[in-house]
C-alpha cells in the first residue's frame, strides 16, 4: 500500500488493472485500516477518474455473491448518498411505490456512512431480516414484488471497508460505487448523483451497459428529485433539465422534506408517508422519483402516465401492503 500511495501523492491517477487489484486486496485484508483510510481519504482530496471507478466496479462485480431471479426485468431506484442534505429515505420509498405498480424492484442498499439513516438502516428498523439465500429473495419478489439486497452480504471488500467509512464519516468513493455494483443486474435503473461530474462518469459508464436507465441531479445539490429546485436528467437518448413545477407539481422547502436526527425517525416517517398520512411536500418527492423510476422502464406513454400510476399505488395502500409482506 506504501507504493500506490505514495505514486497518488505524485498525482498520478490508476488504470483499470491497478484499481481492480487494490479493492481486490482490500476485500483479502491484505491491508490494515489506517492503510485503508489513507487510500480512500486520496479520492476526497482529488476527483476519481472513469478509469479507476471503473477498476472499483470490476472487482465489486468479481467477487460478488450474484442473485438470480431467473430472468426477470428488474429495477433499482438508488442515490449516491453523500450529498449532505438529510433527506428522508426517498428512493427506498420509491422502490416499494413502484412495486405496488405490479413492476419488480430488486433495491440495493446500505446503512448509512455519511447520513444518518440510509436504505439498510430504515429496512432493519421496520423489521426487515437481510439475507442472501436466493430461493427466499425469489419468493419475496414473487409474493411483494420487491426484494431487498443489503449490499455488505453480497460484497466482500464492502463489509471489509464498512467500519472505515463509518469513522470517517464523510462521503467517499464507495457511495459511488453502490449504484452500479447490484448483484441483481438490475435491467432499469434509476440513479441519483449529487453532482453534474458524478453524472457524467455515470453516463459513461451506463452506456456500456445493456440496462435502461436514468441519471438525476437536484441542481441544488440533491443526489434524487428534491423538488427543491430544478433537475438534470439523463438517459441514453439525451438530457435534459425539468422543473419541479412538471416533475411533482409543485416547489417544496428543504426543511419540509428532512429525515430526522434518528433512525427510528426515519422509520416512522417512512411508515406514515406509505399509510397516506405523509405531508404533501413529502408525497410530492415521492412520487416525483416513483414516476421518473416508472418512466425509465419505457413500459409507458408518458411521464404523467407514470405519476398517476404511482398515485394510485399508494393512495390505494397497495405499496403500504407491499412493505407488510416483506417484514412480516
Amino acid at each position: 500500500m506504501k507504493k500506490i500511495l505514495n505514486y497518488l501523492f505524485e498525482h498520478k491517477t490508476l488504470s483499470v488493472e491497478q484499481a481492480k487489484e487494490v479493492l481486490l486486496n482490500m476485500a483479502k485484508g491484505v491491508y490494515n485500516e489506517s492503510e485503508m483510510s489513507s487510500f480512500i481519504t486520496v479520492y476526497l482530496m482529488r476527483s476519481i477518474t472513469i478509469a479507476e471507478l471503473q477498476g472499483f466496479r470490476d472487482a465489486l462485480l468479481e467477487l460478488c455473491v450474484t442473485v438470480n431471479l431467473h430472468g426477470l426485468e428488474v429495477l433499482d431506484i438508488v442515490g449516491t448518498g453523500g450529498d449532505g442534505k438529510n433527506t428522508f429515505n426517498i428512493s427506498t420509498l420509491s422502490c416499494f411505490i413502484v412495486a405496488g405498480t405490479g413492476n419488480k424492484v430488486a433495491k440495493h442498499g446500505n446503512y448509512g456512512a455519511s447520513t444518518i439513516s440510509g436504505s439498510s438502516n430504515v429496512m432493519e428498523q421496520l423489521g426487515y431480516k437481510f439475507k442472501n439465500d436466493n430461493d427466499a429473495l425469489n419468493r419475496e419478489i414473487d409474493e411483494a414484488n420487491i426484494c431487498f439486497l443489503h449490499a455488505p452480504l453480497f460484497h466482500p471488500a464492502l463489509k471489509v471497508v464498512g467500519p472505515v467509512r463509518k469513522n470517517l464519516g464523510v462521503r467517499t468513493f464507495f457511495n459511488m460505487l453502490g449504484p452500479m455494483v447490484n448483484p441483481a443486474f438490475p435491467k432499469y435503473q434509476l440513479v441519483g448523483v449529487y453532482n453534474l461530474e458524478m453524472a457524467r462518469i455515470y453516463n459513461y459508464l451506463l452506456q456500456q451497459s445493456d440496462s435502461n436507465f436514468t441519471i438525476i441531479h437536484g441542481l441544488d445539490g440533491y443526489d434524487e428529485i428534491s423538488l427543491t429546485g430544478d433537475t438534470k436528467v439523463i438517459t441514453n437518448k439525451g438530457e435534459k433539465i425539468i422543473s419541479a413545477e412538471t416533475l411533482g407539481k409543485r416547489t417544496v422547502k428543504a426543511e419540509d422534506i428532512s429525515g430526522g436526527d434518528t433512525v427510528e425517525a426515519a422509520a416512522a416517517i417512512f411508515i406514515n408517508i406509505l399509510k397516506g398520512e405523509g405531508s404533501w411536500s413529502q408525497n410530492a418527492v415521492v412520487l416525483a422519483n416513483s414516476a421518473m423510476a416508472l418512466q425509465c422502464t419505457g413500459k409507458y406513454s408518458n411521464y404523467e402516465a407514470c405519476y398517476q400510476l404511482a398515485v394510485e399505488s399508494l393512495e390505494s395502500g397497495k405499496a403500504l401492503k407491499v412493505l407488510k409482506k416483506i417484514c412480516a
